[in-house]
C-alpha cells in the first residue's frame, strides 16, 4: 500500500473513499465539516443506521450530497476522552477492513483525532502500521492473488496544529456564558491534560488557594460572582529541562458585567468574549501538543467573572495585590488588569525567559488600532520587534504603542500606591499597560491588547482565534534561532 501526506479538505476530496470519525456521539471536525456541507445529511444518516460510534463501528455511506468522494465511510472510536492508540489503530483496522474490495483510493482524516498522548507524528505512525495490517493478505499459495484488489493508495490528511488551536480558541470564545465560566475553563484545560499527560501538566488553584497566595487584586474582581474565580497552569515541556520557558499570560474574564461600573445594556452579549485571551492561550497549548514543538512554555489563565452583587468590589476600594503594591479601584469595569497583576506576579515562580500577557483589555485599544492589529507594548526592543515580525509572518499583525515613564503619573493615586485607571480621559490603552509594567520589573514582558482583533461583531460576530497564529509564529522563531 502506498501513503501520502498532506492536508485536504474533507468535502472537496474527489477520491473513492473519505473517513471520518464518529467518538461516541461527538463527530469529528471531518464528519462536522461533512455533516454541515450536506445539511445535515450525514448526521440524519447515521441516526437511521443506528450508528452509535462504538470503537470498530463502521458505516458506509455512498453519493453523500455535499461530498466529492464516492463514499463516506465513518468509523466509530468510542469516547474521544478515552481513546488512546490501541483504539486508534483499531478504528485505522476496521477502516481498512470495511473497504475490502471497494475503491482503491482513500483520504484518512484519522490523523486528527486527539488520541491520549500522541503527537500527530505518533497517530500517523499508528494509523500506518494499522492499515498495513488491516490491509494484510497471504496469497502466495493461491492462484488468484489479491493484490490487485482493494485499497492500495491511502492519503492521511494532516491537521493544520496552528489551525487547530485557532479553532479551539475560537470555540471557547463562542461558548455562551451561562456555560463557559471559570470551572468550566479549567476543565477544558483539564481535558487537555489528561488526553496529553506525559507532554502537558495542569493544575488549577481556586480562590482559598489564591488568598493563601496574598492575590487580593485577583480575588477583588471574582468575589462579586456565585462562580469561584480559577488560575489555570498548563506546563509544556517540549524543550530541555534546563530551558527556561516562555510564559503566556490570558485573561479569562469569562462575563464582563462591568461590576458596580456597570456596563450599558447594548451589546453587553458581546462581553462573553472578554476570556479570548485565556482562550487564545488554550489555543496555543493545543497546538503545542499537537506539533510537538521543541520548547518549554507555560500558559496561564487568569479566569473570573466580574459581576455586581453585594460582595462585588466598590469604586473607592483598595486591595493589596500579590506583589504587596496596593491598589485604589477607581472603575471596577478595568478589571482585567486586577487579575492579570497577580497573575504576572505569581509566574516569576517560574524564571521565565519570557512572559507575554494576552487580553481583550481596553476600548481605547480598539479606538487606537480598529479591528485590524492588535496592540503591543513592551520596554523590550527586542522582544518587540520579534513579535511585530512574527505578526508579519503568520498575518496576525500587531502595532508597537509605547510604556514610558511619562505615562505612569497619570496612575498616580493620593491613597494607595497605584489607581487602577488613569487621570486622564485618553491614553487609556497606554495606562493600562503601564500598570501591568509594575508587575514585570523582574523578567522580559511584552502585552498584547486584542480587544479590537480577538471577536467580529454585527453579522460575521463571532471569536477570531487571534493572536494563536502570532503567538506560534513567535515560538518557532525562538526554536529555530
Amino acid at each position: 500500500m502506498e501513503f501520502q501526506l498532506r492536508q485536504c479538505d474533507p468535502a472537496q476530496e474527489k477520491t473513492g473513499t473519505v473517513i471520518v470519525a464518529v467518538s461516541g456521539s461527538e463527530f469529528s471536525a471531518a464528519a462536522r465539516a461533512l455533516d454541515e456541507a450536506s445539511a445535515g445529511q450525514l448526521g440524519r444518516a447515521l441516526k437511521s443506521a443506528g450508528f452509535e460510534g462504538k470503537p470498530g463501528q463502521v458505516q458506509a455511506l455512498y453519493g453523500l450530497a455535499g461530498s466529492a468522494a464516492e463514499q463516506v465511510l465513518v468509523v466509530g472510536t468510542g469516547e474521544l476522552k478515552d481513546l488512546d492508540s490501541r483504539g486508534l489503530q483499531r478504528a485505522s483496522v476496521a477502516a481498512v477492513k470495511a473497504l475490502g474490495k471497494g475503491p482503491k483510493k482513500a483520504v484518512s482524516f484519522l490523523t486528527e483525532l486527539e488520541a491520549r498522548n500522541l503527537s500527530l507524528d505518533d497517530r500517523i505512525s499508528d494509523i500506518v502500521r494499522a492499515s498495513l495490517e488491516g490491509s494484510y493478505r497471504f496469497d502466495e499459495f493461491k492462484s488468484k492473488k489479491n493484490g490487485d484488489k482493494g485499497l492500495n493508495h491511502l492519503t492521511l490528511a494532516i491537521p493544520d496544529a496552528v489551525a487547530a488551536g485557532i479553532n479551539r480558541a475560537r470555540d471557547l470564545g463562542n461558548t455562551p456564558p451561562n456555560v463557559c465560566h471559570p470551572k468550566y475553563v479549567a476543565e477544558q484545560a483539564k481535558a487537555l491534560g489528561k488526553l496529553h499527560e506525559k507532554m502537558l501538566d495542569v493544575k488549577v488553584l481556586g480562590e482559598a488557594d489564591m488568598k493563601k497566595l496574598g492575590m487580593g487584586s485577583f480575588l477583588a474582581v471574582s468575589q462579586g460572582s456565585d462562580q469561584e474565580g480559577q488560575l489555570v497552569i498548563m506546563d509544556y515541556k517540549g524543550g530541555k529541562k534546563s530551558e527556561a520557558p516562555v510564559v503566556l499570560v490570558g485573561k479569562g474574564i469569562t462575563f464582563d458585567t462591568g461590576g458596580i461600573s456597570l456596563k450599558p445594556g447594548a451589546g453587553m452579549d458581546e462581553m462573553k468574549f472578554d476570556m479570548c485571551g485565556a482562550a487564545s492561550v488554550l489555543g496555543v497549548m493545543t497546538a503545542l501538543v499537537e506539533s510537538g514543538l521543541p520548547i518549554n512554555v507555560v500558559g496561564v489563565m487568569a479566569c473570573a467573572e466580574n459581576m455586581p452583587s453585594g460582595r462585588a468590589t466598590r469604586p473607592g476600594d483598595i486591595v493589596t495585590t500579590m506583589s504587596g503594591q496596593t491598589v485604589e479601584i477607581l472603575n471596577t469595569d478595568a478589571e482585567g488588569r486586577l487579575v492579570l497583576c497577580d497573575a504576572l506576579t505569581y509566574v516569576g515562580r517560574y524564571k521565565p525567559a519570557v512572559v507575554i500577557d494576552i487580553a481583550t483589555l481596553t476600548g481605547a485599544c480598539v479606538v487606537a488600532l480598529g479591528k485590524v492589529v492588535s496592540g503591543l507594548f513592551s520596554p523590550s526592543d527586542e522582544l518587540a520587534q520579534e513579535l511585530l515580525d512574527a505578526g508579519q509572518r503568520s498575518g496576525d499583525r500587531a502595532w508597537r504603542m509605547p510604556v514610558w515613564q511619562d505615562y505612569q503619573d497619570m496612575l498616580d493615586s493620593p491613597f494607595a500606591d497605584i489607581a487602577n485607571i488613569g487621570n486622564a480621559p485618553n491614553g487609556g490603552a497606554i495606562t493600562a499597560a503601564c500598570f501591568l509594567a509594575r508587575f514585570t520589573k523582574d523578567y522580559t514582558w511584552a502585552h498584547l491588547d486584542i480587544a479590537g482583533t480577538a471577536w467580529l461583531s454585527g453579522a460575521q460576530k463571532g471569536a477570531t482565534g487571534r493572536p494563536v497564529p502570532l503567538l506560534m509564529q513567535y515560538l518557532k522563531q525562538r526554536v529555530e534561532s
